[in-house]
């Protein structure tokens, strides 16, 4: 009988911390979000104290999918270890970021740059990875197993993390050799390096998985590869999704101060006092050209400046001679020639976006088409010609 007691009371003891759970629940209460500033500060400290703690080893095996791999530990006392903040092989680099009216400093190692091309922050990349928690938690890896992976922020199929957008683009893509009976693809002289993300450019209160809230995280990682973009955007009315059009020039060729990178700056919340110096609008009217369908603002779109006429679309007559106008219906931004790495395409372009006509009567010389520095039309407000 007593035994009965004591399991009835355990019961409704039960019953009470469920009916208190539930009630709390119920009431559930909303967490501000912390201050930018704020947890900025503390990720940094965080950050710093993990670079001056840990030391790194990285793997040189050229030729092999491990070659710069990268394994980070703590230190232990008197095992002659130097820090990643003091070993000099690998300088400490910073790249300044601003977001969230925030001037972030981002650390970051390059191990090698790489040989290729740069990406943008808005370009699709072809990369490998590992991130790992500051306490030295592996969340994920991909090491070996090369992903694309897209760092436009409004891309409609999902990007990464905002602090992959600013390192990536300080490093290089390298080579490619693709095995012709495997298809297996693999890559040398690529760029790696490791970058150390304050949560606010990284998950910040979200979290993700197996990473916390407000959790500064680390990636060590190689650059493959990139597909340019050309991301001018609408939003569908039907879904109220993003839909990419492009206007026809990529978005690396509407890099007007040449930096490597370009911002979406309508967000005010995000951006509320952009610095001058990051800001790629052409005609001044608060759309960024890299999502501007119309970059001069004189009323006719890019895409529609860059429309070649019609008799000039593939094979042709200049001048009474046979002539190759090129295959495209738009022009590319410079004249370009065929790949012969792809026998099915022909990608030959004679000409690139011309200047406003200098020829007679209006028309075009084919200097328009190729001159040096030239200011090409979609760029020039005063062309088209306005007719009353």
């Amino acid at each position: 009988m007593n035994k009965f007691k004591y399991y009835f009371i355990l019961l409704l003891a039960g019953i009470a911390i469920v009916s208190c759970n539930k009630s709390d629940d119920d009431d559930a209460v909303t967490v501000p979000l912390r201050d930018y500033k704020e947890q900025y500060k503390a990720d940094n400290d965080s950050i710093v104290k993990y670079l001056k703690s840990n030391y790194m080893t990285v793997i040189h095996a050229p030729g092999t999918p491990q070659d710069l791999d990268v394994v980070i530990k703590k230190i232990v006392p008197g095992d002659g270890n130097v820090s990643i903040w003091d070993q000099t092989e690998y300088p400490l680099k910073t790249r300044p970021v601003y977001s969230n009216d925030v001037n972030y400093e981002v650390y970051f190692l390059s191990l090698r740059e790489g040989t290729g091309s740069k990406p943008m922050n808005t370009d699709k990349i072809v990369a490998s990875y590992s991130g790992n928690l500051l306490n030295g938690t592996v969340f994920d890896s991909s090491y070996g197993s090369a992903g694309t992976f897209n760092l436009f922020a409004y891309s409609p199929e999902g990007s990464v993390i905002e602090g992959w957008s600013e390192i990536f683009p300080q490093f290089r893509t390298g080579t490619s050799t693709t095995n012709a009976e495997t298809g297996v693809i693999t890559y040398d002289n690529y760029g790696a390096g490791v970058m150390f993300i304050p949560s606010g450019l990284a998950y910040y209160a979200s979290g993700k998985g197996t990473i916390p809230a407000y959790t500064s995280i680390v990636f060590s990682f190689k650059l493959f590869d990139l597909q340019r973009m050309d991301n001018e955007y609408t939003i569908s009315s039907s879904t109220g999704g993003i839909v990419i059009l492009g206007d026809g020039v990529p978005d690396y060729l509407e890099d007007v101060n040449g930096d490597g990178y370009v911002y979406d700056f309508r967000n005010t919340t995000k951006y509320p006092k952009p610095p001058k110096e990051l800001i790629d609008d052409t005609d001044g009217d608060g759309v960024a050209d890299f999502v501007d369908f119309d970059d001069d603002g004189d009323g006719f779109t890019t895409r529609f400046e860059l429309t070649k006429p019609t008799n000039e679309i593939g094979f042709g007559t200049l001048n009474g001679q046979p002539f190759n106008y090129g295959a495209r219906l738009y022009y590319p931004w410079d004249p370009t020639a065929d790949n012969p790495n792809t026998p099915n395409v022909n990608e030959f372009e004679p000409r690139g976006i011309p200047r406003k006509p200098t020829g007679v009567n209006g028309t075009f010389t084919e200097e328009d088409y190729t001159a040096q520095g030239r200011l090409r039309i979609h760029l020039d407000k005063t062309y088209p010609i306005k007719k009353n």
